[in-house]
């Protein structure tokens, strides 16, 4: 019996969601029962991918996904199901363009320099009725509703439930608030290596999503699904610590107390690289048309938008795309809620890898408050105006390209283009901002 049948047996399933998340984010998924789990764990369960956001046609023979029981999770919502994410072939051999391959192939980049990566994210989404166009909670009024306890316990019988979901699968969830904008929730839980913490920012969508249905509301990921709201953002935490097996193995390679404001010429070289790929970072930190009515917005009803202008970076500061909190960590503010759960920590990695490699310097540190006197073009370069730019970017980033690989940057900008074609020619864009597009 292989090790993924075995375990899923120990758990009492009866199925399991063999699953991957495509190029946009969206997760595909076949219910396998638990007596064609072991074929399953061997040759990988078979999808006909141009049904899905890969590049592929409909000539090309099945796309295989290869579980990872490593990554099986019972659904606490529904205890007799499993979830395990999975790795795609293509005619016997690793495909490119498969996002979690492509996350852990960066890991491992970063091992050969005796590097590992851990993030956290900050997912934040909105509670809508099921239209998906009024929030759920006609009482949620505040100009400044950030933390409103009342707001948040009204939402307890959804926010204790997945609190307590998490702390079932043993992720370590310690908050949970009310954010920035009416409607709008965040859970936090531990951070910890990329490929984990990319798991389960997948499988969390999944589950706020699914025990919100069961409620009859509607939870939503969209970048900026309201003009005069804070739109969702993903803040990413990153440090670098010493990979398994090396003498610095278990250690933060970020902290330095002798370093400026705590942090290694290590942690300054990979903020270095973040800054120097920012523009072509957006492809993939904000992939969507909707992702660019958050950044760089007017001002919101609550006073701040909380979203980044421009490309800089500060201390403990956030009306800057990069946050310095303290001596352990670097925060970007730069992702939404559309950033696919496997190719942003892949995307930064890389870009952070490019930083070290070349020994980049990130320039000065700006403190002021961004929002209310911004800096001047030359301190601050702008972010791209839309998707169109962003791609053009990510298309004349050499050095990120090589890192990622031409063959998944190829695919990647080949589907992205075509849906910014498709949203710039059509006259009804509004809509098709807001249709399709919260993966």
């Amino acid at each position: 019996m292989t090790a993924l049948a075995s375990s899923a047996r120990d758990l009492g399933l009866r199925f399991l969601l063999l699953s991957f998340t495509d190029l946009f984010g969206v997760q595909r998924a076949k219910l396998v029962p638990l007596s064609a789990v072991e074929a399953m764990a061997r040759d990988g369960a078979g999808f006909a991918g141009f049904a899905a956001w890969l590049d592929l046609s409909p000539a090309d023979g099945d796309v295989m996904a290869i579980p990872d029981g490593a990554s099986l999770m019972p659904l606490p919502w529904q205890p007799e199901v499993g979830w395990v994410a999975t790795e795609l072939t293509l005619a016997g051999e690793p495909m490119a363009q498969c996002p979690r391959r492509l996350l852990r192939q960066q890991q491992q980049r970063a091992a050969a320099l005796g590097l590992e990566l851990r993030s956290g994210v900050e997912a934040e989404f909105f509670l809508l009725q099921p239209c998906g166009e009024l929030i759920a909670d006609p009482a949620d009024t505040q100009e400044k509703p950030c933390y409103d306890q009342l707001a948040l316990m009204r939402r307890y019988g959804l926010i204790g439930p997945v609190l307590e979901a998490m702390e079932s699968l043993g992720w370590g969830p310690y908050q949970a608030d009310h954010e920035d904008a009416n409607g709008q929730f965040e859970i936090n839980w531990t951070f910890s290596d990329a490929v984990t913490t990319a798991d389960r920012h997948a499988f969390f969508k999944v589950m706020v999503r699914s025990m919100a249905e069961a409620q009859g509301l509607r939870a939503s990921f969209m970048p900026k699904p309201f003009a005069d709201l804070t739109g969702n953002g993903c803040h990413t935490h990153l440090s670098l610590w010493g990979a398994p097996g090396t003498p610095r193995s278990g250690e933060n390679l970020f902290h330095d107390p002798a370093g400026e404001l705590g942090l290694s010429r290590l942690a300054y070289h990979f903020l270095g690289g973040l800054i120097a790929h920012a523009p072509a970072l957006c492809a993939i930190t904000n992939p969507t048309p909707n992702s660019y009515r958050r950044l760089a917005a007017p001002p919101t009803t609550s006073g701040a938008t909380w979203s980044p202008a421009g490309i800089s970076y500060s201390a403990n500061n956030r009306t800057h795309m990069l946050r310095l909190p303290d001596d352990q960590r670097i925060e970007l503010r730069l992702p939404d809620g559309a950033a696919h759960p496997y190719l942003l920590q892949a995307a930064l990695l890389a870009a952070g890898l490019d930083g070290i490699e070349r020994q980049l310097d990130p320039g000065p540190r700006h403190d002021n408050d961004n929002y209310a006197a911004p800096l001047a073009a030359d301190q601050c370069p702008r972010l791209p105006a839309d998707l169109g730019e962003a791609l053009a970017a990510f298309a004349a980033d050499d050095q990120l390209r090589r890192g990622l690989g031409e063959a998944f940057c190829t695919a990647y900008e080949r589907l992205r283009a075509r849906q910014w074609r498709g949203v710039a020619n059509s006259q009804v864009g509004v809509e098709q901002r807001r249709a399709g597009l919260d993966a």
